[in-house]
């Protein structure tokens, strides 16, 4: 297994297509790409987590500065200076963050002009062997490398997040936070979340987790004007959680969260939710998504030495625990 693996990853490197190296990227695709650097104040609630300075990447989608992001850069953020392909740094105004997706959106006050944004692609039909092209802002600007989707499927966050169909890419792209998937026409299928140790299903191939254009599209409406998706929210336990085999372990719980407050803690297993078995992380978010919306009470089946008990936790709602500046949300 592990020699195979060493193969596939020996084969992705060499393999990456000559049409889509870095000396291919026309310059009009790159301006697209800008540097994100974000100022988060010590009291936020992702400031130990996620840190107090932030950098990534980011994709110019209109001309008007209107920039898409991976939302965990500019989370909680007091300041957000945006850079362009030439150097010019302005400052930016957060206007959304989706947690369902994971989607940040900014608007550069002082947009430059003569960069073309790029548009939205198709995510959906995006295969298995689709050769793709990776690029972020790095060192002095905007770079990228050639990679090919080696998955989509599931995946599920131990920050209480899911998505159906994330898109997997290999090799693996260093500066990912931010990063824009793009298709050899220029057209963005994508924005880079993660760096995965398993790319493709059961091999340690690196790779990248991305998530798919096609879920901005129904919401960027409403996170351009409203801060937010408009949809119904889910209940949130303020949980952090991995799956082991099949099994649920708290990681972490978040202080002062529904979760805390319920007796919740770390090492114990979740065996279900409300007499019902969950099997994996996915299964549960959907088990506990389902019961309704912020406030709901959660019966979670909790292994408490050798016996399985109730505990209940009254979810709350994400967006209000987290330290959001008038800028990042309206209601």
């Amino acid at each position: 297994m592990i020699r195979r693996a060493l193969l596939v990853i020996f084969v992705l490197a060499l393999a990456v297509p000559a049409h889509v190296s870095g000396q291919e990227f026309t310059a009009e695709t790159l301006d697209a790409v800008v540097k994100i650097r974000a100022e988060v104040p010590p009291e936020a609630r992702t400031a130990a987590s996620l840190g107090p300075l932030r950098e990534g990447s980011g994709v110019l989608i209109d001309s008007n500065g209107l920039v898409l992001t991976i939302g965990y850069l500019v989370l909680e953020a007091s300041h957000v200076d945006v850079t362009d392909s030439r150097g010019k740094t302005v400052p930016a105004r957060i206007l959304g963050y989706d947690h369902a997706t994971g989607f940040g959106l900014l608007r550069a006050r002082s947009p430059s002009g003569g960069l073309r944004p790029l548009p939205l692609g198709l995510s959906e039909n995006l295969g298995r062997g689709a050769e793709v092209l990776i690029l972020s802002y790095s060192g002095n600007g905007p770079s990228g490398q050639g990679a090919y989707v080696v998955s989509r499927r599931e995946f599920a966050g131990y920050w209480e997040y899911l998505l159906e169909r994330a898109i997997f890419t290999a090799p693996h792209h260093a500066n990912f936070g931010g990063a824009a998937l793009i298709d050899k026409g220029g057209s963005l299928l994508g924005i880079g979340s993660l760096q995965v140790p398993e790319a493709i299903p059961g091999q340690p191939v690196p790779g990248n987790m991305f998530v798919p254009i096609d879920l901005l599209k129904p919401i960027l409406s409403d996170l351009a004007q409203k801060g937010s998706s408009g949809a119904r929210r889910r209940p949130w336990l303020g949980v952090q959680m991995e799956e082991v085999g099949r099994h649920v372990v708290v990681r972490r719980v978040s202080r002062g969260g529904p979760a805390a407050r319920s007796g919740l803690e770390p090492g114990q297993l979740i065996a279900g939710v409300g007499g019902a078995p969950v099997a994996g992380l996915a299964d549960l978010y959907r088990k506990v998504w389902a019961l309704g919306t912020p406030g709901v009470s959660v019966p979670l089946n909790v292994l408490k030495g050798v016996r399985v008990e109730e505990v209940q936790v009254v979810s709350g709602d994400r967006y209000d625990y987290l330290r959001l500046k008038p800028t990042v949300m309206s209601r």
